[in-house]
């Protein structure tokens, strides 16, 4: 693990709640050659089903390699969100050999007992996997038993710093929650459009770090109080949206409440676009959490020895590098920092630095009676009651 981490202290468990996003035009196209690779039946060692975020595809250069080496039929399903992915391996029959849960689902999915036990002889790239990181992981997975960390990031705001400064002022501070808490702040954004994350579970957490207040609080009377102050700035939220990228590259919205690693695709959509925009990925100081997405093999998987390759293969250096240099978010692999493009090593989005990262919370699995209140308060704000 880079600095930024093993600069800070011990935390509670981490979740994401993840996007519902569309299949991307890249990812259909990389899918496209992956599949015409992959399918040798003359060397086929069998199918590999894959359920996967779409925005978190490695690229065609990585699966190409793989389906060469082992002549597999690999099959992809895109992962729209973890409730989906939890009731497939709830029934027993998920039909996927690797799936990719997030940090907020997989340790009451591991005590369900859906996930085969992990033989770590298999995965012989282990040696490449970040010690720190899997100390701090193992609070949602005791032992590191049950999943493989794949990457991680953090909860901020994605900006488009030149509107932001025209509805704003040239001065206007630009480091805090008030940019999308404050109804006078976000107010004057309104003009050039808000979007708010479609996901409760990471809006509220958030809310109540903004508030001062226990980001993991279990406390039923903090979320009524996070949920006044996000009344106040309905009237101006143009959006609710999981899937923003397009909507911030084109300039149809100035803010977004963002993940991470999103903010390096959405320069380069912009850049494909011919925007001229400046965008800034903004992790506010002790009010930003911190999530992961594991790699796991459900119980029912038919392919077990390919999911192990699979996996094996996802902890190559060099393959690692791949996959930050192709979605903008960093692994657990932290030798394949020497690979990566110097403009992601550098940008604090991506890698956040370690006086940055002392500040971040972990984000702790949310109690099923604190998650059935927000989500029924979501649904009241959202409506605009």
């Amino acid at each position: 693990m880079d600095d930024a981490f093993t600069a800070r202290g011990p935390g509670g468990g981490a979740r994401r709640a993840h996007r519902a996003a569309p299949i991307a035009r890249r990812l259909a196209a990389a899918l496209g050659i992956a599949l015409v690779l992959a399918g040798n039946p003359a060397r086929a060692q069998g199918d590999l089903n894959i359920l996967i975020w779409s925005d978190y595809f490695i690229g065609p250069k990585a699966v190409a390699e793989f389906g060469k080496a082992e002549a597999m039929n690999i099959k992809y399903g895109i992962l729209d969100s973890d409730d989906t992915l939890q009731a497939k391996l709830l029934s027993g029959h998920s039909g996927y050999d690797v799936v990719y849960p997030s940090s907020a689902y997989i340790s009451k999915q591991i005590e369900a007992g859906v996930y085969q036990a992990l033989d770590w002889s298999r995965i012989p790239n282990r040696v490449n996997l970040d010690p720190e990181l899997m100390k701090k992981i193992a609070s949602q997975d005791p032992g590191n038993r049950f999943g493989v960390p794949y990457v991680w990031g953090t909860d901020g705001m994605a900006l488009n710093v030149t509107r932001v400064r025209e509805a704003l002022g040239k001065d206007a501070p630009l480091d805090g929650w008030d940019l999308l808490f404050n109804p006078a702040t976000v107010a004057k954004l309104h003009k050039c459009g808000v979007s708010m994350l479609d996901q409760a579970s990471d809006v509220f957490p958030h809310v109540l770090a903004y508030m001062g207040r226990n980001p993991n609080s279990r406390n039923p009377q903090d979320y009524q109080d996070a949920y006044e102050v996000l009344r106040k700035v309905r009237p101006y939220i143009d959006q609710f949206s999981s899937t923003y990228l397009n909507d911030m590259a084109g300039g149809d919205m100035c803010i977004a409440m963002a993940w991470s690693g999103d903010v390096g695709m959405i320069r380069r959509r912009a850049r494909q676009a011919g925007q001229n925009f400046e965008i800034r990925y903004i992790a506010p100081k002790g009010q930003s959490g911190l999530w992961f997405t594991f790699m796991g093999i459900p119980k029912d998987a038919a392919n077990k020895d390919n999911a192990y390759r699979w996996i094996n293969h996802m902890l190559d250096v060099k393959v690692a590098a791949d996959i930050t240099n192709a979605i903008t978010y960093p692994t657990a692999v932290p030798e394949s920092r020497r690979f990566i493009r110097p403009e992601l090593t550098a940008d604090p989005a991506v890698f956040p630095s370690a006086e940055d990262a002392r500040g971040f919370f972990m984000m702790a699995e949310i109690d099923p009676a604190i998650m059935h209140l927000i989500t029924r308060l979501w649904l009241q704000f959202k409506a605009g009651s």
